[in-house]
């Protein structure tokens, strides 16, 4: 079973699941909008409604668990289902910010997801934690300004990355999910992409992409807080990401993982192919 499988990671999963040719059991909000292959089992399911989710994991065997597709209510309830349901395995989409340190306690990203994982890891069940985090789709973010106008308004163009292709992550996740030797069992693995890039070098490289000028222009922490928070997304929470993003100009804030060659036999994609991938969100 997928959980968020209309989103960026959890779309490609499930057709990576389909093309293995395993049974795949899709949870949405809207069916009917769902738009996802006829092989799969597209579902509908609230997860902030307040109702019994253990039907929805029956005769499941394993599940991807995205914080992303409900929020850390939900995902504690759907946990609690999967051990009643007799789900086998769960495999988590967790971050890159949990260090299993006292750390994670003091950043807000972090606690959600080592929370998470603990709560995981308490349930019983087998695990693999896949700790991504700088995802590519980021930069979906700047599609709005990029249609507009080609510029970009961020407060650290200089900040490193190691962006990583959703397709990747969805390649992980399967290999993960249809384990059957026991390779990844309760396994924590790390995701990035193959390089460094800076936020201005996405951009530009977006711009090489969709085949129209692009550029960066530096405004204050403040300004782009204000501009990322949201109804599930405090200003101070923005606020810390932001700061984060700063600490990683110099250097950054991961280093490379070859975790998705290692896992999937192939190299992981280079920004440039996302970009190119997803020219028309930006056009």
């Amino acid at each position: 079973m997928v959980t968020g499988a209309t989103g960026n990671i959890g779309r490609s999963l499930v057709a990576r699941l389909l093309e293995e040719g395993a049974d795949v059991r899709a949870l949405t909000r809207d069916p009917a909008r769902a738009g996802l292959p006829e092989r799969a089992e597209v579902v509908r399911a609230d997860l902030g409604e307040d109702t019994d989710l253990t039907p929805l994991l029956a005769d499941a065997d394993a599940l991807f668990l995205n914080l992303a597709a409900g929020g850390s209510e939900a995902a504690s309830r759907l946990i609690d289902a999967a051990v009643k349901a007799g789900v086998r395995r769960i495999v988590l989409n967790s971050s890159l910010s949990v260090t299993d340190t006292p750390a994670d306690e003091t950043d807000f990203i972090a606690r959600n997801h080592a929370a998470l994982e603990r709560a995981v890891r308490d349930s019983g069940l087998e695990w693999t934690f896949l700790r991504g985090g700088n995802y590519a789709t980021n930069a979906l973010n700047w599609a709005p300004a990029i249609r507009e106008s080609g510029v970009v308004r961020d407060p650290h163009p200089g900040a490193q990355g190691v962006p990583v292709h959703e397709a990747d992550l969805a390649d992980v996740a399967a290999v993960a999910l249809l384990d059957r030797t026991g390779a990844h069992r309760n396994q924590t693995y790390l995701l990035t992409g193959p390089e460094p890039l800076t936020s201005a070098q996405q951009v530009a490289a977006i711009g090489e992409a969709i085949g129209r000028p692009t550029r960066i222009e530096q405004i204050s922490e403040d300004e782009a807080a204000e501009a990322m928070a949201g109804p599930h997304f405090p200003v101070e929470a923005a606020r810390e990401l932001i700061r984060l993003f700063g600490q990683s100009v110099d250097a950054p804030l991961f280093p490379v993982s070859d975790t998705v060659e290692r896992l999937t036999g192939h190299p992981a994609r280079p920004f440039a192919q996302w970009a190119r991938d997803h020219a028309g969100d930006f056009s």
